[in-house]
């Protein structure tokens, strides 16, 4: 007996390679239709088709041999396992795997029937071309009960579950398999990805006191871990009176990326299935599913199937609609189609199981924005940060072949962001985090758009963590890259005062009796953000040689801070630098000086109004400006005034960076009438507007005499109609004034 069974082991018997009339082709599923096995090897195909049936033809022999393989098959001793291994591996890593083929790999791996050699290579050729069916995750769930695999399987089995969580097509099933991965806590190596696992499956009804004293006591047993913390919070948030304790705040990483290789083929399988022709791309769309279930995070991304799933069910038992306006049970997101229903079920709504289904469904935005649910915002801060960090292009080595898709990603961000109308926490982290890794290039866009929707924060750390790291970036960069900097800045400025500073100063005029020091740090933050843009501003007009491009940039950002004071009603005035002020007063350029013009305008005009608010002593806001600010302005309005009416900036420019010069060194540059040869006609950005003027008044002259141009008024009035509405409002405003009073 023992030789007839030594003999039996070496040669097994082969099954049959061929197939079987009831067997389902794959060839014909991987097109979407079915077909006769014998008909369409009859039929024509070409050499790439004849290639791809033949791979078929020997997946559908490998799934074949597995359904019906013995136990205790050694992997040297018999050449069938090891052609339909290697198929499995080959035709997964190509294109993936059908949803047919799960159910029977799973079932071999699980089942203890093969070494764990062959068991750890088939879990890890498990890759999806489309969707996993539930029922395959359900029945080998039911082999980990039985103990038949290695503690070593089961541990990979749980690490692949959770990295193709999102590909499985319904999730209710699995959800009532619940109390069965709580149990797996108590393992000690199987508890981090058992909490992983629970954290993606935990709704409020999973919430039960005996499983949070379970957590105490494996937290007092194994200290404070941060999947247990991670769990714990949730816990926490769904039902607060349950848990007493005082966790820790929000914690960067709460799991680890569970060890594999399954998410570099599936980028793989989906960026070579993407590249194919129109037949193949169903490979990786779903038959039953029109959208893409590709990733979780990509631009396709849907909500879970669970509550479809269920609402088709409930339609096949007799029901024509779906009631929203049941109270009994949870409202899945899906069947809420409009803003009204939203609001009318928003108390039982039911989110799905991952949250980044919320950035791509403006429903689930609404309800972010709607209802301050901590679970929500902490689920999506775990999610988000957990994929910055393991898909950030420039923080990971040899991910630049996905900067498409985390170009994607960020995008999705960023138009997330710009409908709650306030940014990321974890966005925020993650850009602190790379900010000084970053080459400024990859992402550019992205990553300054999501810029201008930081949180404001305390200065101080406004300073260490994002003025220092960018400004680095900045004045190493292109003329480019610094005004898309500048730009971004400014809406972030724009940003904070829209979402903090009215709102605080509001709270500050119903409080006048309280110092409201939060309404404190916001001036203060954004002080230290506009001084930042003034130092860099001034360091890279000179890098680039006073560039009118650049210089554009920086007066935009500057029309935001000089109406800070009415628009925004927050009591801070800060005067550009002088090297800003000074290059944009002799700029070569119309546009900018015109800019300059109502910039200044908006500064007297803010200036005014707060000190007859402080004559008036109105106790609007507990903030007065400083003398230095009056006084700067004043200085700032003498020079533009000798530089555009008195010609005497030469004589009288009293700031200390000023154009005032001695005489001796004005009749060294051997200019005739040094003393009014600047002003509205001479200056160098009007000398367009004024040669045209002089060919339209005295179209006979062509020695260009701007002598002629006596009657000012005349020559302004033609000036107003170029467009130039910023020097209007500040000729009416300030130079009027001051030519009356002389």
């Amino acid at each position: 007996e023992k030789m007839e069974r030594r003999s039996n082991s070496k040669t097994p018997k082969r099954p049959p390679l061929v197939q079987h009339k009831n067997q389902t082709d794959l060839s014909a599923w991987r097109k979407g239709v079915r077909i006769d096995p014998e008909k369409s090897v009859k039929s024509h195909q070409t050499p790439i088709n004849q290639k791809n049936d033949s791979k078929q033809d020997s997946l559908e022999q490998a799934l074949s041999y597995f359904e019906n393989v013995e136990d205790h098959v050694s992997l040297k001793k018999n050449s069938v396992l090891q052609e339909s291994l290697t198929a499995v591996e080959t035709i997964a890593l190509q294109r993936g795997l059908p949803p047919k083929a799960f159910n029977i790999l799973l079932n071999v791996a699980l089942s203890g029937k093969l070494a764990d050699t062959v068991n750890t290579r088939l879990l890890k050729s498990l890759i999806p071309a489309s969707v996993i069916p539930e029922t395959s995750v359900v029945s080998s769930v039911s082999w980990l009960c039985v103990s038949k695999c290695s503690d070593k399987v089961q541990m990979l089995f749980l690490k692949w579950l959770i990295t193709v969580f999102d590909f499985i097509d319904h999730k209710e099933q699995i959800h009532a398999l619940y109390g069965f991965f709580f149990f797996l806590l108590q393992y000690e190596r199987m508890c981090p990805y058992a909490c992983h696992l629970l954290y993606l499956l935990t709704r409020r009804e999973n919430v039960k006191p005996f499983r949070i004293r379970k957590l105490l006591d494996l937290q007092a047993k194994m200290g404070m871990q941060p999947y247990l913390q991670a769990l714990l919070s949730l816990y926490k948030f769904f039902c607060p009176e349950l848990i007493t304790i005082t966790l820790p705040g929000k914690t960067k990483i709460y799991f680890k990326n569970p060890d594999g290789p399954w998410k570099a083929a599936i980028n793989a399988v989906r960026q070579r299935n993407q590249e194919n022709s129109a037949v193949s791309r169903p490979l990786f769309l779903s038959t039953a599913q029109a959208q893409s279930r590709k990733r979780k995070w990509n631009s396709q991304l849907i909500i879970p199937a669970s509550s479809a799933s269920r609402n088709i069910l409930e339609k096949d038992r007799g029901k024509n609609s779906v009631s929203l306006f049941s109270t009994n049970e949870s409202l899945p997101v899906e069947q809420v189609q409009t803003f009204s229903q939203l609001l009318e079920n928003i108390h039982r709504l039911e989110l799905p199981s991952q949250m980044g289904s919320v950035l791509t469904n403006p429903l689930l935005l609404h309800y972010m924005n709607y209802i301050k649910d901590e679970s929500v915002h902490m689920r999506l801060y775990y999610w988000m940060s957990q994929t910055l960090q393991e898909e950030c292009t420039w923080c990971v080595a040899d991910n630049y072949q996905n900067e498409e898709e985390f170009k994607d990603f960020l995008e999705s961000i960023y138009k997330a962001e710009c409908l709650l109308q306030e940014g990321f926490s974890s966005c925020e982290e993650f850009l602190y985090r790379s900010l000084p890794l970053w080459d400024g290039s990859c992402c550019r866009s992205q990553v300054l758009r999501l810029l201008s929707w930081m949180p404001l924060r305390g200065s101080s750390e406004i300073k260490s963590r994002l003025c220092d790291p960018l400004a680095q970036l900045f004045l190493t960069s292109s003329l480019y890259f610094k005004c898309s900097v500048l730009e971004s800045l400014k809406e972030l400025l724009q940003n904070w005062l829209n979402c903090h500073a009215i709102h605080l100063a509001s709270e500050s005029d119903s409080q006048d009796h309280l110092l409201n020091t939060t309404f404190s740090g916001v001036v203060d933050t954004v002080a230290e953000l506009i001084h930042f843009v003034g130092h860099i501003s001034t360091v890279a007009l000179r890098l680039e040689n006073n560039s009118m491009l650049l210089l554009y940039f920086i007066l935009n950002f500057y029309e935001t801070v000089c109406d800070i004071y009415l628009r925004y009603g927050l009591p801070l005035l800060i005067m550009p630098p002088a090297g800003i002020f000074y290059p944009a007063l002799l700029s070569m350029d119309s546009v900018n000086l015109n800019q300059l013009c109502y910039i200044m305008h908006r500064y007297r005009t803010n200036l005014v109004a707060a000190k007859e608010n402080e004559l008036s002593k109105k106790k609007i806001l507990q903030f007065k400006f400083s003398s230095q600010t009056y006084q700067e302005y004043n200085q700032y309005l003498s020079a533009m005034v000798g530089c555009l009416w008195t010609s005497n900036a030469f004589q009288k420019d009293a700031h200390p960076q000023g154009l005032r010069m001695d005489d001796e060194l004005l009749k060294k540059t051997t200019v005739h009438e040094y003393k009014t040869s600047l002003n509205i006609v001479h200056h160098p950005a009007m000398l367009g507007y004024a040669i045209h003027f002089l060919q339209q008044a005295w179209p006979d002259d062509t020695s260009f005499n701007f002598s002629l141009i006596k009657k000012w008024d005349w020559y302004l009035e033609y000036l107003y109609g170029q467009g130039l509405k910023g020097l209007k409002l500040f000729i009416e405003s300030s130079i009027n004034r001051v030519s009356q009073a002389s």
